[in-house]
């Protein structure tokens, strides 16, 4: 087998890691804003066809992990190759969550269905939409390695923790308002950490892309503004 031919079989399998990760990333921006559709419409049957796709990118991850292990075991990559196929293996493992976040999203939209519709359901798509760029951008930033629009991607992670929560806070004065409210409202509760933790998991995508150009870990302490864990809850008190 000549070299010429080794090194195109070798580009080409790098093609196909970078061509199934894209997929993902595409796959896992359009679930989430699909069963975010899912709630506000209470659409059972769009909200079942989202978490049937999860097979379709579970494989794709499978696709990802058996390639890279071929690619390390025959091809012995060194440098900014192995950093590829090092961080493709991880990015793979957080779009993968993103969806898992969308599939559970999905099941909660159908139980949530059977209940009369949630007044603070309104935030959601906004956390969705900003979630979902997240995911949008840092795949853009993949496939154009750009280490700068991945910082970037990383410092507006901070944006979905303070909507998440502002939301907290408003869906516990509401179950407090009302006992009748607690479970839609405990349902929304946890769609939102779905969508929450999908922009945490971009972020780690980031972390890994800056990596991957620089060769360098992002060595800054991640920007939070999450202060949910914070909230103290005083049940039993005479409502207004």
């Amino acid at each position: 087998m000549s070299s010429e031919h080794v090194i195109k079989s070798y580009d080409e399998e790098l093609r196909r890691l970078n061509n199934a990760i894209t997929e993902m990333g595409g796959l896992a921006e359009s679930q989430l804003a699909t069963a975010i559709q899912a709630v506000v419409d209470r659409d059972s049957d769009l909200a079942a066809s989202v978490v049937e796709s999860d097979v379709k990118v579970d494989q794709l991850q499978r696709d990802v992990d058996n390639l890279a292990i071929r690619m390390l075991a025959l091809r012995q990559p060194m440098g900014s190759d192995l950093r590829q196929i090092f961080t493709a293996i991880k990015i793979a493992s957080d779009l993968e969550r993103i969806c898992d976040y969308a599939a559970n999203i999905a099941k909660r939209s159908i139980v949530l269905d059977q209940s009369p519709p949630v007044q603070p359901i309104t935030a959601l798509p906004r956390m969705a939409r900003i979630a979902g760029l997240l995911v949008k951008d840092v795949i853009d930033a993949y496939v154009e390695r750009d280490a700068d629009k991945a910082y970037a991607v990383w410092m507006r992670d901070e944006e979905v923790d303070e909507m998440y929560a502002g939301l907290f806070r408003e869906l516990l004065t509401y179950m407090m308002e009302d006992p009748r409210n607690i479970g839609p409202s405990t349902h929304l509760l946890f769609m939102a950490k779905n969508i929450e933790r999908s922009g945490d998991h971009a972020t780690n995508i980031a972390e890994d892309l800056y990596y991957l150009v620089h060769g360098t870990p992002l060595m800054q302490k991640r920007p939070k503004g999450d202060t949910s864990s914070l909230e103290a809850v005083q049940p039993g008190l005479p409502q207004a």
